[in-house]
């Protein structure tokens, strides 16, 4: 199952035990925002275990306080930055801090779905 969600401040592809968000540009991600996504994995993964896979294409921020709600989410087992863009590997560095569950950073989206992959089946 793939299934594309557009907001007015990313897009989510749905996969069976894994996203890829792309927030939009210039974007200050927030709590407000951070709700948002939290009411999608409610719905798509209730029941299931999954990893949120960060494709840090665009430039934006993030409000690191997020963190601690995104944490909560039970069925999360992980999270994913990818970059070619060393400050926003820095950034995603400095953002593992706040986060209390495996949080990986890569450069190639095809190496951090495969992470997610075992990552979920490891569950």
């Amino acid at each position: 199952m793939t299934e594309i969600l557009t907001f007015d401040f990313c897009d989510i592809a749905i996969h069976n035990h894994y996203v890829i968000v792309v927030i939009n540009e210039g974007i200050t991600v927030t709590p407000k925002h951070n709700s948002a996504l939290i009411k999608i994995t409610e719905t798509y993964f209730l029941n299931k275990p999954f990893v949120y896979i960060s494709h840090r294409c665009n430039s934006y921020a993030i409000n690191p306080e997020i963190y601690y709600e995104t944490a909560k989410i039970e069925t999360l087992v992980g999270l994913a930055v990818v970059s070619s863009n060393y400050q926003a590997k820095i950034n995603a560095q400095i953002e593992k801090m706040f986060f209390t569950k495996p949080f990986e950073i890569f450069t190639e989206i095809d190496d951090a779905v495969a992470w997610a992959k075992d990552l979920v089946a490891e569950q």
